[in-house]
């Protein structure tokens, strides 16, 4: 037999239980999402956990290749992969199963994905992602749609504090075209400009011989955060055609953005190109006042659906759900998706009236539980007040009459003789 010590410490590194309390806020936030993207007419797709290593090999790009769990298939003896993003399988699904369906697809999902993550960061391998893909349309107005959306479903969600950073990434990659540099040196000052660190990109630079057209427009990519304000500095500060394409882009998505009504939680972050490699275009990101990390990213991907044989422009984002889940933790309106209605306490030999009160309390819309054991009221009130069960409904007793039915609210410590059959009717008191 396997010791407790060992199954407490059986789980990988990286992944989680997720118990009954967390369970249900995680639900509750995936449901929310879901809903918001259906308000805007995204319809469901469930991909599956495996794919084909090469099939997904083809979309991830290098940043997620080498994060990707891998094994054999014994069925086929080819290499299975666990995918690293949901965005990739969408590609495929709309490549090859719906290429013959009318353009665009509107489409959202909910799965979980794995990663590998470096020994000893602390990072979970396990992503809840919770998404949608806009696929058919090369245009602003389905960038701001993203854009907006995303700050629609951060306001159902309950946050007041939060903003939405869009970036271009066609802006910094023209500038390293324009510079020449060697890759090495370019990859080098992405790292530094996405710390928004000018002095190692000022040290950089000082390695390499550039234009000094080159090493003003890479020198001010670390301080070109902010406002409205930074799409007119960086137009002063650019030359070359490629970057100038995508400030018109990304400024146009800015207008429609303004029509939207959502230009307060907007930040302009033309340094930010932390983007996977499929990205093209505008990119964002979704930050909450008080969080460490990003809860939704996101952003066009006009090339990747053309990797599996169907050319398409396409943009997108999803939210990272175990990025929300501590954020959301303690609110109310979270911690009552984990709450139960009834307790049922039977103190009669026969079981008959509290099944059939239990059935109709249910086909009411309650949730209700039977303490199927046999022990004391008190133990039983303990036990409901432990799992956040809010009333126990007592059935029989010496004071009590057979139409009679005793109601403890768990949450005021008030109690109320109810009749059975106004109870069965749906005349219930309400929770205080």
């Amino acid at each position: 037999m396997i010791s407790r010590t060992a199954v407490e410490a059986a789980l990988p590194r990286g992944v989680s239980d997720f118990l009954p309390e967390q369970a249900a806020r995680i639900c509750r936030i995936e449901e929310r999402l879901l809903h918001t993207f259906g308000l805007w007419g995204f319809r469901r797709i469930i991909p599956p956990l495996l794919e084909f290593d090469d099939v997904m090999a083809a979309g991830v790009g290098e940043e997620l290749k080498g994060k990707t769990f891998r094994f054999d298939d014994r069925q086929t003896g080819r290499l299975l992969a666990v995918p690293p993003d949901i965005t990739p399988q969408v590609a495929r699904m709309v490549a090859t199963r719906m290429r013959s369906l009318p353009l665009p697809h509107r489409l959202s999902y909910a799965g979980r994905v794995l990663r590998h993550a470096e020994s000893g960061s602390g990072r979970s391998r396990e992503l809840f992602q919770v998404g949608v893909e806009l696929i058919g349309l090369d245009s602003p107005e389905a960038d701001a749609e993203m854009a907006a959306m995303a700050v629609q479903a951060l306001k159902e969600l309950g946050f007041q504090r939060f903003s939405v950073d869009l970036g271009q990434v066609e802006f910094f990659r023209g500038i390293m075209a324009a510079s020449g540099l060697p890759n090495e040196a370019q990859s080098a000052l992405q790292t530094a400009v996405g710390r928004k660190d000018a002095s190692a990109v000022a040290e950089i630079l000082a390695g390499f011989t550039v234009s000094q057209e080159s090493a003003r427009e890479i020198s001010a990519l670390p301080r070109l955060y902010g406002g409205r304000e930074v799409l007119a500095e960086a137009e002063r500060i650019v030359t070359n055609e490629r970057s100038r394409r995508a400030l018109a882009n990304l400024a146009e998505v800015v207008d429609i953005l303004d029509r939207y009504g959502v230009s307060e939680y907007l930040t302009i972050d033309l340094g930010e190109i932390r983007g996977l490699n499929y990205h093209t275009g505008v990119t964002m990101e979704g930050f909450v006042t008080g969080g460490g990390s990003a809860v939704c990213s996101g952003g066009r991907y006009d090339t990747l659906t053309g990797v599996y044989g169907f050319d398409a422009p396409a943009t997108g984002f999803a939210f990272n759900l175990l990025a929300l889940l501590p954020l959301l933790e303690g609110r109310p309106d979270m911690e009552e998706s984990a709450r139960r209605d009834f307790l049922i306490f039977n103190r009669k030999d026969e079981r008959r009236d509290a099944l059939e009160i239990a059935r109709q309390l249910r086909e009411q819309g309650y949730s209700v539980a039977r303490d199927i054991i046999r022990r004391d009221l008190e133990s039983s009130l303990e036990y409901a007040r432990k799992v956040g069960i809010r009333q126990v409904l007592v059935i029989g007793g010496d004071d009590l009459a057979d139409d009679q039915l005793r109601l403890l609210n768990l949450a005021t410590g008030s109690e109320l003789m109810v009749m059975k059959d106004a109870l069965l009717r749906g005349e219930i008191p309400p929770f205080d």
